[in-house]
């Protein structure tokens, strides 16, 4: 069968469009579907989509298993990584011709705003998005997920009231790594923002002997094991260790658990791919919401049942506009204290 290559149309930011793909039919015929939307040997539009993602195996496995049951032949073709792998794949993406994901679905505002003004995603929401909060979605993006970023101790450490009391003496204090976990970087953003903490506050966790580690869930498995007396983490991490039975306890320190929402949005190449469409639909819809509420990751859409928040538990939500502006230099300051 002959094949053709062809390029993005004129106008669509963001590099070509991404290398043609090879798809198996059930009949065995191999065929290669052309840029754009590809297509079966029937010339009918393909339901297959490429979604990178940082959200965890336990939340996004069953949100694209959702999906596949409530839309017929549609199949997703999944990369998940840490948000710094996820930032190195879509610039080696980028390098050899342009966003490889139709779906871009990032734990963090600051990291799709990143893509947004690379040209790279966004430019489409759908009609579901007016259902979730305005502060979680923008005209290029929606707010599909929520993490809250709270302490995690062990049952033989005092529980810290204050996000202040993290670096006390004699603790021995974990923290993940923002370049690495998009929620460590939500998190660093607001204390760096926040006149009570700032930058000064890793410096006094560095002094008091902090250890960083790659991600949150290595900080609630070290505090788990006894590595570590507390440290700051996700709320899902620490409650998921909580009811494996390991000896840890979830503190909520004012003033307050960091919000940091995880947006869903089009890849630009993609702007025409209904399924794609159908994909970014579903997972701010009813069914998808509740799907990431039953996953035991906290959904967005209000009234959906997700995992539980203590009752007067406080939380705070960090200005986005403002911590992006200031992003390169916070992050640089933070890696002045803990190397990077």
């Amino acid at each position: 069968m002959p094949t053709t290559l062809c390029s993005r149309p004129s106008g669509q930011a963001g590099g070509p469009r991404r290398p043609a793909r090879l798809r198996v039919l059930a009949a065995g015929v191999l065929v290669l579907a052309a840029c754009g939307e590809p297509t079966t040997d029937a010339g009918t539009a393909a339901q297959d989509l490429t979604l990178y993602t940082c959200l965890s195996d336990e939340t996004v496995q069953p949100v694209i298993a959702a999906f596949e049951d409530s839309a017929p032949g549609a199949s997703v073709d999944l990369f998940r990584a840490p948000t710094g792998e996820l930032n190195a794949r879509v610039a080696a993406d980028v390098r050899s011709g342009g966003l490889r994901a139709d779906v871009f679905w990032g734990c963090d505002p600051l990291t799709v705003q990143d893509l947004v003004d690379q040209g790279l995603v966004g430019g489409w929401t759908p009609p579901e998005a007016d259902a979730i909060p305005a502060q979680f979605r923008t005209a290029d993006y929606v707010g599909a997920h929520l993490l809250y970023m709270v302490a995690v101790h062990r049952t033989d450490v005092p529980a810290p009231a204050t996000w202040a009391d993290l670096p006390a003496a004699g603790r021995t204090v974990a923290v993940p790594d923002p370049s690495v976990a998009a929620s460590a970087l939500g998190a660093l953003g607001w204390f760096a923002a926040d006149p009570g903490y700032g930058l000064d506050f890793y410096q006094r966790l560095a002094d008091a002997g902090a250890v960083q580690v790659r991600t949150p869930d290595e900080v609630t498995t070290g505090v788990a094991q006894g590595l570590y007396d507390l440290g700051m983490t996700t709320a899902n991490s620490a409650y998921a260790a909580v009811d494996d039975g390991s000896p840890v306890a979830v503190a909520w320190p004012q003033p307050g658990a960091v919000a940091v929402y995880g947006p869903v949005a089009l890849a630009t190449a993609s702007a025409d791919s209904a399924v794609a469409q159908d994909f970014i639909s579903f997972a701010v819809g009813p069914e998808g919401q509740q799907t990431i509420g039953a996953s035991g990751s906290y959904p967005t859409r209000p009234g959906v049942t997700g995992p539980s928040v203590p009752a007067g538990a406080p939380v705070v939500h960090p200005d986005w506009t403002s911590i992006a502006a200031d992003r390169d230099a916070v992050l640089g300051g933070y890696q002045r204290v803990f190397g990077g």
